[in-house]
């Protein structure tokens, strides 16, 4: 089928309206009217060929929320009208040990939303920012928020479950002390997840006028990262550090505030490297720096069942289809709180 669709046909390219085509479902396929897609700054990087190996014409969009129109005859668990969600997973190989554990996420045959191989025209997956999408029945998310908060939920199948992720994976709870660095789309939901986990939550600004947003968000503390005196109050007190910072910048000064043990996990992903820490503020300490890429599909599903009991969605600005290059722009200079979402029942207006 032929579905409305919003893309760009070349890296410096604007994107623009465009037409592609959805398979027929199969058996085990849920077909899903799209009613919000988030805009990652993913999106942006791929669309404009930052990244290497784009595929155009490139449609983005990995955070989907809608809702199912058509299944396939051996689909179970779901039925037409069920609200649910498509994060940045559509199929695996579904026979390795990360996909045996449920963490398709790091399989190496991993297919994302868009821009990866598929046998579907033209080649490659197309994304959420169109009308309709079709997903193997394992890669669908059951949604349970209410129907009126659908928009700020979509941002949860990516930025969500980035954040939720490693704080699931290195314990934090009661009785922790996490440091989250950055207060934007990633960052934002970061201190909403550790602090529904019951974490002791300090967030990390270099701008003085994100310190009672980040508190009403749920950071118990706000430290600017540019006043020393406020830096090191902190030294040697975190168990756990999420750095969701998507620009090269000093891993050091964030180090030395972890405690024996500690880790600092990175999220963020920036064009360039970070500059290479001290070895010594690693060894003589016992710290770790990780990293975390998304979640895999029962993860996934734990994070929304998570924020449907807390109450937890995204903060955003819901924007229509003839605004998304506008919104790229502003995503740029970090002017919206904290996450666009397009509205795709004006993708064909």
């Amino acid at each position: 089928m032929q579905v409305s669709a919003y893309g760009a046909y070349a890296g410096d390219k604007s994107l623009e309206p465009l037409e592609i085509s959805r398979r027929a479902p199969g058996a085990h396929d849920i077909q899903i009217d799209i009613a919000f897609c988030g805009i990652c700054h993913s999106d942006l990087h791929q669309v404009r060929a930052e990244w290497e190996g784009t595929q155009f014409p490139c449609v983005p969009g990995h955070e989907i929320v809608g809702r199912v129109s058509a299944i396939g005859q051996h689909v179970s668990g779901y039925a037409v009208g069920d609200l649910v969600g498509v994060g940045c997973i559509v199929d695996s190989c579904k026979t390795c040990e990360d996909c045996g554990e449920g963490l398709e996420n790091y399989c190496d045959g991993m297919i994302g939303t868009y821009n990866f191989p598929t046998p579907d025209a033209p080649g490659w997956t197309m994304g959420g920012y169109s009308q309709k999408i079709v997903v193997h029945e394992r890669y669908v998310l059951r949604i349970s928020h209410p129907e009126s908060q659908l928009a700020a939920v979509a941002p949860l199948l990516c930025a969500g479950i980035t954040t939720y992720s490693p704080l699931r994976h290195w314990n934090v709870g009661p009785g922790k002390k996490v440091g989250v660095v950055g207060i934007g789309g990633l960052g934002h939901m970061g201190i909403k997840i550790a602090h529904a986990m019951g974490a002791h939550v300090v967030a990390f600004t270099t701008s003085e006028s994100k310190r009672e947003a980040a508190k009403a968000l749920g950071a118990d503390e706000v430290v600017v990262s540019g006043n020393a005196q406020e830096m090191a109050a902190h030294v040697k007190s975190f168990d756990f550090i999420l750095n969701t910072v998507a620009a090269p910048h000093d891993l050091d000064a964030l180090l030395v505030l972890l405690k024996r043990d500690g880790t600092m996990s990175l999220v963020g992903a920036p064009a360039t490297s970070h500059p290479s820490p001290n070895v010594f503020n690693l060894i003589m300490k016992r710290r770790a720096i990780a990293g975390s890429m998304i979640g895999g599909i029962p993860e996934t599903q734990e994070m929304l069942d998570f924020c449907a009991e807390h109450g937890i969605v995204a903060d955003i600005e819901l924007v229509r289809a003839d605004e998304i290059n506008e919104s790229y722009e502003r995503m740029l200079k970090g002017d919206v709180k904290y996450r666009f979402v397009i509205d795709n029942a004006t993708l064909a207006d």
